[in-house]
């Protein structure tokens, strides 16, 4: 097949692209193929080995189990995992509330979300690694277990695939009754536009770190909450709450962008203070920025 005919995967990591397929584990596994194949072009090259089906070799394990071809091409000792091993619990919560319903055209921040949480679970899940999903809006809605099965997926893609976003947003609650009920270690994820009180939401974050998670929050915003481009008179109406605010978008502009700003510097620095992973990200983004980060965090912990 010449480079020509070749599948074009990178544009799998294009939320709008992604959004046109029907089915969420195809979405998902097209998410991790367009993924891979950025990684052997990129200077993420590394991972591309490791997280499949290899990890590195660490002090204590078995010379028997070192990859000698995988040590040829890369010069470095990687170890074989194998089906019964399980590295890492890592937990995937989701905020479903209705803010997270927002588009200002293309895809809802709770889509761009969901589809995120899909392709990390088919990475978790590859390496060994027990992945679990909780969604939650003022409550939590559903709970499932990490678990290392790779027939586990698709009880995770279903319910991804079925949840919509409702009700009013307490992201605190969710965050301190799941960091109660987490007795082991584990690698938590928090998918959410954060629209909330943000010290009530550093106080669940924190729960997680006392307790010795680590931690990664992905920020989901869309651009219109970015950039607040909106060019004629409009009616601004909380999802939440129904509460409209009438007004001209260009006399609050430079306010309203200030204060974003602000908003999104106190959960930066928070999570700096605190060694948690904080990403930024809005629903026009390639997926393979928050995929790397996850890369990153999951090299960091190690087996």
């Amino acid at each position: 097949m010449t480079d020509s005919t070749k599948p074009d995967y990178k544009k799998y990591l294009d939320p709008e692209v992604i959004s046109k397929i029907r089915s969420m584990d195809l979405r998902a596994r097209l998410v991790v193929e367009g993924f891979i194949t950025g990684l052997h072009k990129s200077p993420y090259h590394g991972f591309s080995v490791e997280f499949a089906e290899h990890r590195q070799y660490m002090p204590g394990d078995e010379i028997k189990h070192v990859d000698w071809k995988v040590y040829g091409k890369t010069d470095r000792f990687y170890v074989k995992q194998f089906e019964e091993e399980t590295n890492l619990k890592s937990y995937l919560l989701l905020d479903a509330s209705a803010s997270m319903n927002y588009t200002s055209g293309g895809i809802t921040k709770f889509q761009y979300a969901s589809y995120l949480a899909s392709a990390l679970a088919v990475l978790m899940l590859r390496q060994r690694d027990a992945a679990g999903l909780l969604t939650f809006d003022e409550k939590i809605r559903k709970y499932l277990p990490p678990k290392s099965i790779t027939t586990y997926l698709y009880e995770i893609l279903a319910e991804l695939e079925k949840t919509q976003p409702s009700a009013k947003t307490d992201v605190a609650s969710a965050l301190h009754q799941m960091a109660d009920r987490i007795k082991r270690r584990g690698l938590v994820i928090l998918f959410s536009d954060l629209l909330d009180d943000p010290q009530k939401i550093v106080s669940g974050l924190k729960h997680f770190r006392h307790k010795n998670h680590e931690v990664i929050v992905f920020h989901i915003l869309d651009p219109f909450e970015l950039n607040f481009d909106f060019t004629a008179d409009a009616v601004f109406k909380d999802m939440e709450s129904g509460e409209e605010l009438n007004t001209q978008p260009w006399h609050i502009r430079s306010d309203y962008k200030e204060k974003i700003q602000d908003f999104n510097n106190t959960y930066k620095n928070f999570c700096r203070e605190h060694q948690i992973e904080y990403v930024n990200l809005n629903t026009k983004m390639p997926y393979d920025r928050a995929l790397v980060e996850y890369l990153i965090k999951r090299k960091r912990i190690g087996g």
